[in-house]
């Protein structure tokens, strides 16, 4: 199993940028494709990314593409989100996940291991 840790949340201004990150626990996190996921309320969960064991291969939702980026460090068992030109449409809780799936994916059932979610407010 991993246990996954978000942070980095927070309030920021239209056209702002923060940076998410997501400690896993254990020594295996290089066996976990990731994903992060954002909720808004009264919302489904919706896919942000995803990113591969080896982080050779990403993908991203259509409304991120070009402003966020993931990425991962697995010596130091961290995922990242790294979010540029925020807009207030961005504002949700957003979640880091794994799995051990085959490929990257980006449906939310996939994903066995889930953090507890981090803010993210965008003021217009």
């Amino acid at each position: 199993q991993v246990q996954l840790v978000e942070s980095g949340g927070g309030l920021v201004q239209a056209g702002g940028s923060l940076r998410l990150s997501c400690a896993a626990s254990g020594r295996t996190f290089s066996s976990y494709n990731m994903g992060w996921f954002r909720q808004a309320p009264g919302k489904e969960r919706d896919f942000v990314a995803a990113i591969s064991r080896s982080g050779g291969s990403t993908n991203y939702a259509d409304s991120v593409k070009g402003r966020f980026t993931i990425s991962r460090d697995n010596a130091k068992n961290t995922g990242y989100l790294q979010m540029n030109s925020l807009k207030p449409e961005d504002t949700a809780v957003y979640y880091c996940a794994a799995d051990r799936g085959v490929g990257i994916n980006s449906a939310y059932s996939a994903y066995a291991y889930w953090g507890q979610g981090t803010q993210v407010t965008v003021s217009s």
